[in-house]
């Protein structure tokens, strides 16, 4: 999957090839640090996998695929900020995952403000919302750097449009996105079967809204307000 959308992206450019190779290795990078300290204060509340699968991938990358194809059919300076804005807001929410979950302390539900369990979507930190907002910024600026005649206000746009996917990401993970409950243990989690053994209940969302569901809508809103704020801006 990482293939084909590599393949999407190269024949764009090699610029736009690049921005990807960006997204990919910082994301690693950083799914990679601590990792074992990440997982175990996150076992109760999050599915463990040994790798990204090619849902994930295509989850954080297809948005931004799909935009840049749409720009082969009409080229456009609003598919390539869309494709952009995309990118930045997966990589923002990827940023503000990892390095709030060591860093950002207890997070609080974006929505009522109220404490919730670490790792549980929804959930967001001070330090890791100014963590994602800085990897929409990385984008934005490497972005501006390699493509320097697409928008002049190309750096503004990307930033606030990636900070935006990442917000609308944590507000569907508090709304639609599929809760599970263990009764054994009384934790509210995102797992089908709880670390004690035991099997765990839906109880709130959409059964099918899975963590790769609100991804994809998080770098779908991404792309929207690149869009959006380019018609603003342009006047």
């Amino acid at each position: 999957m990482a293939f084909a959308i590599g393949v999407v992206a190269t024949a764009a450019g090699w610029a736009w090839a690049i921005v990807l190779v960006a997204f990919f290795v910082s994301s690693t990078a950083l799914t990679l640090w601590r990792a074992d300290d990440k997982r175990r204060s996150t076992i109760n509340t999050i599915p463990q996998l040994p790798e990204r699968t090619a849902r994930q991938v295509a989850a954080n990358g297809g948005v931004f695929a799909l935009c840049l194809l749409l720009n082969f059919r009409n080229v456009s300076p609003r598919w390539q900020l869309a494709a952009l804005g995309a990118l930045a807001a997966a990589n923002a929410d990827t940023w503000a995952t990892e390095i709030g979950i060591m860093m950002g302390g207890t997070p609080r539900s974006i929505l009522s403000w109220r404490r919730v369990t670490l790792g549980m979507s929804g959930g967001v930190t001070l330090f890791g919302t100014l963590a994602g907002a800085t990897g929409a910024l990385f984008i934005a600026e490497l972005a501006s750097f390699l493509l320097p005649a697409l928008h002049p206000r190309l750096l503004l746009i990307v930033a606030v449009a990636g900070t935006f996917g990442m917000l609308s990401d944590s507000m569907a993970g508090a709304t639609v996105q599929t809760r599970r409950y263990c009764d054994r243990c009384r934790e509210w989690t995102e797992r089908r079967v709880h670390p004690c053994g035991y099997r765990t209940s839906h109880r709130h969302g959409f059964k099918w809204i899975t963590n790769d569901e609100v991804n994809v809508f998080g770098a779908l809103m991404g792309a929207c307000a690149a869009i959006a704020l380019e018609r603003v801006l342009r006047g």
